[in-house]
């Protein structure tokens, strides 16, 4: 029966009680153990019941429960703690503040289609969105200026469960928005805050509602209102669900609608961080504005908020960027075509339709690099492939000049590090490993944690983990409707002392989660070592409309059936934050086997870690570049195969090499009070190495001092005087193309020296044509280094600068400069000419490069 009307009730607390609501509004409690710790202390077993969320328990905990409390000095002394605490870390001087002067309003705003937060807020898949999550936690404790913005999805991502075969279902449960720590935003006269857009034939209309994350706010859209039709309602309703259609409908909500509701809330960013390219056309609607705001035409206003714009990729594989097809972008563009002032032409382009890599469709990631200052990977290794993939984008630039550099992922100390690990730290290395987590000095002292006191918290952990898994165990055999005798087994499975291996993460075929299984007996032979006994725990979801990934998953369960693994393996059921958090401090070795080059960055390694686990990975992502030998294991050494199935063979012995003959000794290797001493050296020189670098502070700095700073000067200088500068840098690159073809190299000589050895140098003469536009508007470089094996290509090539010594009349204009040897061997150089402009945000900005070799 439908109701009549609807209203939200709040639990009713004594006003002793009231600042439980505001700690349960604000996160921030997520990663405060002492907080989490009042919320157990009001009912430790409801707590549990409500997925650790303090909004939901507090409406589930009776009145005699509070008024118990109320009078309870021991519960009030604790609760004014930890509002203290609270209201201590808000009014706090931060770093930025320090860094940058006090930020009068929220200065940047960061949108990602997923937030991955805490357990009782899932609006996250994987890993994407809990670095959105880490992200935003990081600009809370360091004070960035920032507001995050997503959607609020009704049924989020899916719940995974496993039928007695092995194969993956999903469940799709719906999200209570009341008793959740999300908040819907209403205006001074009680109404909801509401934003429209233009869809085909229609209107669609989107509510907003808030997430308080420490100092930071998460502003989330959601259609599900009465307003729109029972169709668009859906729009919002699973996160990556539907087909094409939904996609491109939640991207315009997203990033369209995203800014119009920081318009609407009357807050006006000068910087848009862009997380993945699902948000990418909230740079075309930032243009939109701009033309109608400031009366700019396209070309203009591209470049006045270009200078704003950051864009962040995480896809190593073009399968991964969302593409849409141009029926789907004409069908709900053509009307944004007008505004924009453009033909449907010159919007596609703009999403690199043109380019054979995207067989006609309108690729996000085009769009959001087009129409960004700055694009960047999410670790080294990221980088240099990011380039590789995207260096159609710019043809002529060589790839190591490809303007695509990169910040390395981080997560956030306090979300993951177990409280009793945390509580050492604390001891140890003082309040500081809090504040500042990216201080060297900090960290180094580790070292001098007692041995035993670290392995008997990491023993805790591990226990709790076992114990843990067995429950887990046992709630799944028992929803498959296993006999009683079947659920006792669970009771049975894995050793709370045995060498424990990780591996949890999305199953996908790329990250190979059955390397492990390429030799069955070997593998048997490992796990049942009597004297050295050995365990693995598996977690992870495949996507929906994944069978590859999902056959994976089977094929995992139908080897954890058979005797010989039954008690060594499991696989626990619905991958999510709180099963990541209990693997990432329980587990000994953590153990990722992507193929190289497939995995961007990964993040729960760097979780691990900070538990004290060591890493056992191929060297792709972040491990890349933090592998040493002291502080864990390689698999490989960032070999290069064509072959796959002989990788796999290649790289699964060697894993079974490094477990046999050097992992698994090295920890049962133990001393006096049964430390293995060892172990517990490569756990201290694991976490000194790791915790100060691979931390979202550091990474959030990084985008701070790197992006967010620079942006905001380079699009302050563009708004002033009238948008001077944009205006100006569109007219002179429209100019600059129109005369660009009529360059080109006349004559180019070099004087002979006597001989070619290092310590000398060669003088390089060129004659170059301009016409149309002065030789203030180029740069003309010598690019010289040493040749491939084929003598046809420069690829890391250096620059030097050639000065203009003369103008020859009949426009044409001699350039000189010099190579100096430096090195011996085969060496070759060419000449080019690049445009230039003091205003440019980076040297390959127009695209428009023109070698001495090319007609």
């Amino acid at each position: 029966m439908k109701p009549l009307k609807m209203f939200a009730v709040a639990p009713s607390l004594p006003e002793q009680l009231t600042p439980l609501k505001t700690l349960a509004y604000n996160l921030w409690w997520s990663w405060n153990p002492d907080a989490i710790d009042l919320f157990r202390r009001v009912d430790w077993d409801i707590w549990e019941k409500s997925n650790h969320n303090p909004i939901k328990m507090l409406g589930m905990v009776s009145q005699a429960r509070f008024d118990k409390l109320a009078f309870d000095d021991g519960f009030l002394s604790h609760l004014r703690r930890v509002t203290e605490e609270l209201e201590n870390y808000l009014s706090g001087t931060t770093w930025y503040e320090k860094k940058f002067g006090k930020p009068e309003n929220e200065k940047i705003a960061y949108f990602s289609a997923e937030f991955g937060l805490t357990d009782c807020v899932p609006l996250y898949s994987g890993g994407l969105g809990v670095l959105a999550g880490d992200h935003l936690k990081s600009a809370s404790d360091m004070g960035i200026p920032l507001i995050g913005v997503g959607l609020l999805y009704q049924q989020g991502y899916f719940n995974q469960y496993l039928n007695a075969d092995g194969w993956q279902g999903e469940l799709y449960l719906k999200n209570d928005f009341y008793n959740m720590p999300v908040q819907l935003l209403r205006d001074e006269h009680g109404a909801k805050i509401v934003i429209e857009l233009e869809f085909p034939g229609r209107k669609v209309f989107a509510q907003i509602w808030q997430i308080s994350i420490g100092r930071i706010r998460l502003l989330l859209l959601d259609t599900n209102n009465k307003n729109n039709s029972l169709q668009d309602r859906t729009i919002t309703s699973e996160l990556y669900g539907g087909d094409g259609e939904t996609r491109i409908q939640q991207e315009i909500v997203l990033g369209i609608g995203g800014l119009r509701a920081l318009q609407k809330l009357k807050i006006e960013p000068d910087i848009f961080h862009i997380n993945e390219g699902h948000s990418a056309f909230l740079s075309l609607e930032r243009i939109a504005v701009a033309m109608r705001k400031l009366n700019l035409t396209f070309s203009e206003a591209l470049e006045l908020t270009r200078s704003g714009n950051i864009f962040t990729t995480h896809t190593p594989v073009p399968a991964g960027i969302d593409m849409f097809s141009q029926e789907l972008v004409n069908k709900y563009f053509s009307e944004y075509f007008k505004q924009l002032n453009i033909s449907r032409e010159e919007f596609l382009r703009i999403g690199g339709i043109h380019y054979s890599q995207n067989k006609g469709k309108f690729s996000m990631a085009v769009l959001a690099i087009n129409l960004a200052a700055y694009v960047n990977g999410v670790s080294k290794l990221h980088k240099r492939v990011s380039r590789d993939m995207w260096k159609h984008l710019w043809p002529n630039a060589p790839v190591n000049e490809v303007p695509i550099s990169n910040v390395t992922n981080g997560v956030h100390p306090g979300s993951y590090i177990s409280k009793e690990l945390a509580s050492l730290l604390d001891r140890y290395l003082g309040p500081a490993w809090k504040t500042k987590p990216g201080d060297l000095s900090i960290w180094a002292r580790v070292s001098e944690i007692p041995g035993e006191e670290l392995w008997r918290t990491h023993e805790r952990n591990r226990e709790r983990l076992v114990a843990f898994a067995r429950e887990r165990m046992r709630q799944q055999s028992k929803k498959r409707g296993a006999l009683p005798s079947q659920l006792s087994l669970a009771d049975d499975v894995l050793n709370p002392e045995a060498f424990t291996i990780g591996f949890s993460r999305r199953f996908a075929t790329y990250k190979r989660a059955t390397l492990l299984f390429r030799d069955i007996d070997r593998l048997a032979q490992i796990l049942n070592n009597k004297d050295f006994p050995v365990q693995i725990i598996f977690a992870g979801k495949a996507h929906p409309k994944d069978d590859p990934g999902k056959q994976l998953i089977k094929e995992i369960i139908h080897h954890l059936k058979h005797e010989r693994f039954r008690q060594h393996i499991v696989f626990i059921e619905n991958y999510d934050i709180e099963v990541a958090r209990y693997m990432v401090q329980g587990v000994d070795l953590w153990l990722n086997t992507p193929r190289r080059y497939m995995e961007a960055s990964g993040t729960s390694g760097m979780k691990a870690a900070m538990n004290g686990v060591i890493n056992c990975s191929i060297l792709d992502g972040w491990w890349d570049e933090a592998y040493k030998p002291e502080i864990g294991y390689a698999i490989g050494s960032g070999e290069e195969y064509e072959d796959f199935a002989y990788q796999d063979g290649v790289e699964s012995q060697l894993l079974y090499d490094l477990l046999e003959h050097e992992i698994i000794p090295k920890f049962y290797k133990r001393g006096k009070n049964n430390i293995p001493r060892q172990w517990v050296a490569l756990m201290k020189n694991s976490m000194a190495a790791i915790c100060p670098v691979f931390n979202s502070n550091r990474m959030t700095r990084e985008y701070a001092e790197l992006f967010y700073s620079p942006s905001m000067k380079n699009f302050h200088l563009r708004m002033e005087n009238d948008q001077r500068i944009a205006r100006e840098i569109a007219h002179w690159k429209k100019h600059l193309r129109n005369h660009w073809q009529k360059i080109h190299f006349v004559d180019i000589a070099q004087n002979e020296p006597d001989n070619y050895q290092v310590g000398r140098s060669v003088e390089i003469t060129a004659k170059i044509f301009i016409d149309g536009i002065s030789p203030e508007d180029i740069v003309v470089e010598i690019y010289h280094g040493i040749p491939d094996a084929d003598h046809n290509y420069i690829s890391e090539g250096r620059i030097q600068p050639m000065e203009l010594t003369e103008e020859n009349g009949e426009n044409i204009f001699t350039y000189r400069g010099q190579v100096n040897f430096d090195v011996s061997g085969l060496y070759g150089y060419t000449l080019r000419i690049l445009p230039h402009h003091k205003d440019l945000l980076h040297r390959h900005e127009t695209g428009l490069i023109l070698w001495a070799n090319q007609k």
